[in-house]
């Protein structure tokens, strides 16, 4: 399924809120927790980890990943576990006005 224009920060935000990881770390978990509905490929992801990164919400560092190979790890920022909490409560109004929408009689 195609990820919604705008919710691709969220997604990544919240992958990182358990811990550092580097960018397959996070596409993994992203299609982990929805249960495979969500699939983050290189050419959406690395461009929204960069924007992130310039916006101050998360910071990267290298260090050798499990396979011993150097990968960029993602934490979240201070301001970045904030933008979480704006980014979730922006989601539930427009995700409880889609339903008040789709359930409505007409």
């Amino acid at each position: 399924m195609e990820i919604l224009q705008g919710t691709l920060d969220l997604l990544i935000l919240r992958a990182l809120e358990l811990g550092p990881l580097h960018g397959l770390g996070i596409a993994d978990r992203i299609h982990q927790v929805t249960h495979g509905v969500f699939t983050v490929k290189p050419g959406s992801l690395f461009p929204a980890v960069r924007r992130l990164e310039q916006q101050d919400w998360i910071t990267g560092e290298w260090a050798p990943s499990a396979n011993n190979r150097r990968a960029r790890y993602y934490t979240l920022t201070k301001s970045g576990r904030g933008q979480l909490v704006e980014e979730k409560r922006n989601w539930q109004r427009m995700s409880s006005a889609m339903n008040w929408m789709l359930e409505s009689e007409g």
